[in-house]
């Protein structure tokens, strides 16, 4: 089995991902993604709950509920820190802001409304936390000095 299987939930993803970050940014980007995945259980909830039991489609079985698949389906990639999940989960939560935008001027109960409106701000705040955490994820090399010898070094030298 690999090791990538049989290692805790909390280990991290390989000790590259370690090396490169200095610890208060792993600190911040550990803060990332607990906060990613609790927005997405927040979305996850409020979604079952609207469809299920607080505004439920008129006429409807509730197998609208099955749009949190997705999202329960990212849970395991992040909480193994995998940065492609918080890439796309980034695009998908654009689907459930408008959703949420959509039935929130149109939905006739107060409860859906409440609902919807709940779901734009849950996904809005998790495609920032997303796109926050891939940021730091990926900023691992120092800035380049504007003035380093190497410039000076390609630079053609002035002939007298």
């Amino acid at each position: 089995m690999p090791a990538m299987l049989r290692a805790p939930i909390d280990a991290p993803v390989s000790d590259d991902f370690h090396s490169h970050h200095p610890p208060e940014r792993l600190a911040r980007i550990a803060l990332l993604r607990a906060i990613c995945l609790a927005l997405v259980l927040g979305l996850i909830t409020v979604g079952l709950l609207w469809e299920l039991r607080l505004a439920p489609l008129p006429g409807g079985s509730g197998g609208l509920a099955l749009k949190v698949l997705p999202l329960v389906l990212s849970l395991a990639g992040l909480m193994r820190h995998r940065l492609y999940t918080f890439r796309w989960l980034s695009l998908l939560v654009w689907l459930y802001v408008t959703e949420g935008l959509m039935r929130g001027v149109s939905d006739a109960t107060l409860a859906g409304r409440a609902c919807a409106w709940t779901e734009v701000a849950l996904a809005t705040a998790l495609f920032v936390a997303c796109a926050v955490y891939v940021r730091l994820r990926l900023k691992v090399l120092p800035p380049k000095d504007k003035g380093t010898h190497q410039d000076q070094a390609s630079a053609p030298e002035a002939r007298p």
